[in-house]
């Protein structure tokens, strides 16, 4: 029989039984589209997470002071200073691209007669490109306004609504007031979304000067951030950290360091690794719906050639081969996957799209568990299709003519 003539019996046989074929097919359909859905939702969050980070700044690492431990005594922690960040500055050579302390606190901040309890940031000038901060209008501070401590600030994008007013560009030009100290306005920040433990839109960004002298009066800084010059330049920038701080608080050969380096890539490897291992683990529960899929295309094939029985010894009498036989089943338990595959896409593709829109979850639909998903339903079908079409295949034609 001629392979052209075995296919076109086998779509025949499925298109005899519509209803059967369909709901065979459901437990692919249903794998296929629960693994794409999860597989797109687990991709959407690690690109999410990537996208907040990357908001954060690149190549940016963190300096913060170590705890201070007499005995086994815990008495907090050590002191960073703008000095630290000077030296690390003043010794930098080719791995550090740009530096910036940064001295924080909650204060009052009036406008008119509205006010409201802002977090309040001393930075350098430098810390705007750092973290990846974009004016939307005005300027930013310079550093002989640093230090000069001059009274000008740089707002959030959101500082505007938490002070009463509609549009926070409305107060460029104009003076607010924190802990009663007059503050002009010079620009306003884009609008960068909550990270998590802050909002950056929230803040108001001060020369460092300023922050030290009139608002804080401290020298103590919380951070420093330091911006490599390169994703690979990382380790060498931490090693100009290392020498400058260390020299900065006099400490001997084998002393241990009283402040830490944070490496924020470290902190973005670590979160995709654990994204990619939950979208993994995602798609492998919803891959055994797949093999319960396939089971249901087994034992559905297996009463197929029960019922066909005669048929296929008549097939056999008129001259048909054992490999035309086992070609017909094969295909037909092909085709229900594959269109069970496709119509599998199409529902996760759906699903993931109303996930989007209805509950607002950072979706993407990746081409790779697409072909995954298809490829691995093809496989479960030729699995799961042998075992009947080498049943079929097997029948002695006389014994297959006398059944009832």
């Amino acid at each position: 029989m001629l392979i052209g003539e075995t296919i076109n019996v086998a779509l025949g046989a499925i298109r005899a039984n519509k209803l059967r074929s369909f709901l065979t097919m459901l437990g692919i359909i249903i794998g296929i589209a629960a693994v794409i859905t999860m597989v797109a939702l687990g991709e959407g969050a690690q690109r999410q997470v990537e996208a907040r980070l990357a908001s954060m700044g690149t190549n940016v690492l963190t300096v913060r002071p170590g705890q201070q431990m007499f005995g086994r005594v815990d008495r907090g922690a050590n002191r960073l200073t703008p000095e630290d960040a000077e030296a690390i500055r003043q010794l930098s050579g080719r791995a550090v691209w740009a530096v910036s302390p940064e001295m924080e606190g909650r204060h009052q901040v009036e406008a008119g007669t509205a006010n409201a309890n802002l977090r309040i940031l001393g930075v350098w000038p430098d810390y705007f490109e750092i973290q990846n901060h974009d004016l939307v209008a005005g300027r930013v501070y310079t550093e002989t306004e640093d230090r000069g401590r001059r009274r000008v600030a740089v707002l959030g994008a959101t500082v505007g609504e938490r002070l009463g007013d509609q549009f926070t560009r409305a107060l460029i030009g104009t003076t607010i007031r924190i802990r009663g100290v007059p503050f002009e306005v010079v620009g306003v920040l884009e609008e960068k979304g909550e990270q998590g433990w802050s909002n950056p839109d929230e803040n108001v960004y001060i020369p460092l000067g300023t922050a030290q002298f009139r608002i804080m009066g401290s020298d103590r800084v919380n951070s420093i951030y330091v911006q490599a010059a390169g994703p690979l330049l990382m380790d060498a920038a931490i090693g100009e950290i290392d020498q400058a701080v260390r020299r900065q608080h006099r400490l001997r050969p084998g002393e241990a360091s009283d402040f830490n380096v944070r490496n924020q890539t470290s902190l973005l490897e670590t979160v995709q690794e654990t994204a990619q291992t939950f979208t993994f683990l995602l798609a492998g529960i919803a891959l055994v719906s797949l093999v319960v899929g396939g089971i249901g295309i087994m034992n559905i094939m297996l009463v197929s050639v029960t019922e066909r029985t005669r048929e296929i010894g008549v097939r056999k009498a008129l001259g048909a081969r054992r490999r035309d036989i086992l070609l017909q089943f094969m295909v037909e338990a092909l085709v229900l996957c594959f269109a069970g595959g496709l119509l599998g896409i199409a529902l996760g593709w759906g699903g993931a799209q109303v996930l989007r829109s209805s509950a607002g979850w950072e979706t993407a639909v990746a081409p790779a568990a697409v072909g995954l998903a298809v490829g691995f339903a093809l496989v479960i079908g030729l699995f799961f299709g042998i075992w009947p079409a080498r049943r079929a295949a097997s029948l002695d034609p006389i014994i297959a003519l006398r059944y009832e």
